[in-house]
């Protein structure tokens, strides 16, 4: 099956559309550093450096793949910023909508914030769901966190998802893991001792529950730290320095609260560790910060391939 996908950023939603058994297509991102990301690590994916806006003149072109994906900009639903939703000049819903009409993908998958389920957008959701039954979609969605997929942080999410009519029923909510996920300690463990720190083994015990939700800022605000005020107090509760992102792993003689490196808050995100981040540290960290942890991405696309698989098969046997 086929997929095309919409602000692709650096491959979280991408890796885990691949390992749910979708080829792209197209990958569709306006920031130069990610697009080099992904030609990086997939040098045959076909990355479409372009505007979503501008791209959805040709997205006709693409008609007839099984699924349209993206993870939309997030600031007009988020708490971080002024919630202005359809008034927002970043709102990409309605073009994400003209594109679905455009390519008539067999099912759709968009991330999103989870202010997206405030109340103050209950109509605007009510407003999606009918503008894609116009186009012959039956849509839900639902608030899901990446530790219950087994990615070591909370990072709620909403899914939305939405089939074709005669594919709705066969759709279901992925599963959760049976486990909880490793702590930050025993995932950073392997990196935080790589320069052969004396500390690391006191490290990993003390850093012993999942993550907080990795903040990746955006251009205009956030730089390579851990976040806020309130974020970076609960990083330090595990043990880590979060005003600053480091070049690399402790030293040997390193004495106080290590501080995160690039790859080690990619691993937090559950991006599979040989995954490589084009740009220098601020570019490559936001790319990071701001990704679909690749398990959870797995898990709904997966389901949506079980559902849209289903009346095919029945229609060979």
């Amino acid at each position: 099956m086929h997929s095309v996908e919409l602000c692709a950023g650096a491959g979280g939603q991408a890796i885990g559309l691949e390992k749910a058994g979708f080829e792209h297509e197209a990958l569709v991102e306006i920031d130069r550093h990610c697009c080099e990301t992904l030609r990086l690590n997939r040098p045959k994916w076909s990355v479409i450096e372009d505007d979503v806006r501008v791209f959805k003149d040709r997205s006709g072109d693409f008609k007839g793949v099984e699924l349209v994906a993206g993870g939309l900009p997030c600031p007009p639903f988020s708490v971080a910023g002024k919630q202005l939703g359809a008034l927002d000049e970043r709102n990409l819903f309605p073009d994400a909508l003209d594109i679905i009409d455009a390519v008539r993908p067999k099912a759709v998958m968009i991330e999103n914030v989870r202010g997206f389920l405030d109340a103050v957008f209950e109509d605007y959701r009510a407003s999606l769901k009918v503008q894609l039954r116009k186009l012959g979609y039956e849509a839900d969605w639902r608030l899901l966190n990446a530790s219950d997929f087994g990615v070591p942080q909370l990072r709620p999410r909403v899914v939305i998802v939405a089939t074709k009519r005669e594919f709705w029923s066969d759709f279901a909510w992925p599963c959760t893991e049976r486990y909880n996920p490793k702590t930050v300690g025993e995932t950073l463990y392997p990196l935080m001792a790589a320069n052969g720190w004396l500390g690391a083994e006191a490290w990993r015990d003390r850093a012993d529950e999942i993550a907080p939700t990795v903040v990746g800022g955006s251009k205009k605000h956030g730089g390579p730290d851990l976040g806020p005020t309130r974020a970076r107090a609960a990083w330090a509760k595990l043990g880590v320095e979060g005003r600053t992102i480091a070049e690399e792993a402790p030293a040997a003689d390193f004495v106080g609260m290590p501080r995160l490196t690039v790859p080690m808050v990619a691993l937090i995100q559950g991006f599979p560790p040989e995954w490589k981040f084009a740009g220098r540290k601020t570019a490559a960290y936001r790319q990071v910060g701001n990704a679909f942890p690749p398990p959870v991405a797995t898990a709904v696309a997966t389901e949506l391939r079980k559902a849209i698989s289903v009346r095919r098969s029945l229609a060979v046997a």
